[in-house]
């Protein structure tokens, strides 16, 4: 679900403007898209409540990142805007991040927070640009204070 969608409460839009912040200083040139899904019936019934979604477009291709775009899907424990214990709200616990390299014609590679955390697809990023998407993980799940995996 689009991250300006999702953006409910102050600490909800602050962690997510911290999200863009952390991609961006680690990728100075891409330019944040809290809306990256067009808003039509047909994707409002594929919404997923409980992820937060948001894209970075950079100014052309990148050879480095083998992409033009990053989609960075967040998954949470529960729907943002959720209660804690008591009733007093909480931000939600991140379970996983999926970040997909995109150009016009298609997905190029996918890196999701499961395994050994490394892109896979027909184009990888190399290896520098595959290093900072990984800590780019890891600091999202410091951000949100979650339990992590191990990281690569």
């Amino acid at each position: 679900m689009n991250a300006a969608d999702q953006a409910g409460n102050l600490e909800l839009a602050q962690t997510i403007a911290s999200v863009a912040a952390l991609f961006r200083a680690h990728f100075p040139d891409a330019r944040a898209n809290l809306t990256p899904w067009r808003d039509d019936p047909c994707t409002r019934e594929f919404a997923d409540r409980e992820s937060v979604d948001l894209s970075f477009h950079l100014p052309g291709w990148s050879p480095r990142s083998q992409c033009r775009s990053f989609l960075v899907q967040l998954r949470l424990e529960a729907a943002p805007g959720g209660s804690g214990s008591g009733g007093t709200r909480r931000r939600p616990r991140l379970l996983g991040v999926l970040i997909r390299g995109l150009t016009y014609e298609s997905e190029r590679w996918r890196l999701a927070t499961v395994g050994d955390w490394c892109p896979t697809g027909s184009h990888l990023p190399d290896p520098h640009a595959a290093a900072k998407l990984q800590q780019f993980c890891r600091e999202l799940f410091d951000l949100f204070e979650g339990g992590r995996a191990c990281a690569a």
